[in-house]
């Protein structure tokens, strides 16, 4: 069962941490992510950033990773998703509380599901196929505990 969200971004805001697991088909190789996303209005106030920041254990080694991508509101709730750069990335319509998405990456194709398990839950399927990639990474967002003022 999927929890509609009639807007995007109100339901997006806030702090959650992030749980990715990731395997490479081809090689058999697994790794996990571990960290926060952040959504939170831009300072010009024509979107929203997100914001992940976390460790990346691959191959034996972890290291810090993150990304920024942007979230641009439309009028029906739903939400344009760029790269940090602009580049478009896939658009985002949880309204039925479930979505599908591609994404053409070089000759490598995406293609991403984004479920809405509850208020505080949300995951995220990305299966990529192609010449240079043959992954599948798997994330689950829980909404992160608010701290009590002055923490």
């Amino acid at each position: 069962m999927f929890s509609p969200v009639p807007d995007v971004l109100a339901y997006l805001a806030g702090r959650w941490t992030v749980i990715r697991t990731l395997e490479d088909l081809s090689t058999g190789a697994t790794g996990e992510f571990r960290g926060t996303a952040d959504i939170q209005p831009s300072g010009d106030g024509t979107c929203a950033l997100f914001v992940e920041d976390g460790e990346l254990t691959w191959g034996g080694t972890t290291n810090q990773a993150g990304r920024t991508l942007h979230l641009l509101p439309r009028p029906d709730g739903t939400a344009d998703v760029t790269f940090a750069d602009g580049r478009p990335f896939h658009d985002l319509d949880l309204r039925s509380g479930r979505w599908a998405v591609h994404h053409p990456c070089g000759r490598d194709r995406y293609e991403g599901t984004f479920t809405v398990v509850s208020p505080d839950e949300w995951q995220v399927r990305w299966r990529t196929a192609g010449p240079a990639k043959d992954h599948v990474q798997q994330s689950v967002y829980r909404r992160a505990p608010s701290l009590p003022p002055g923490h």
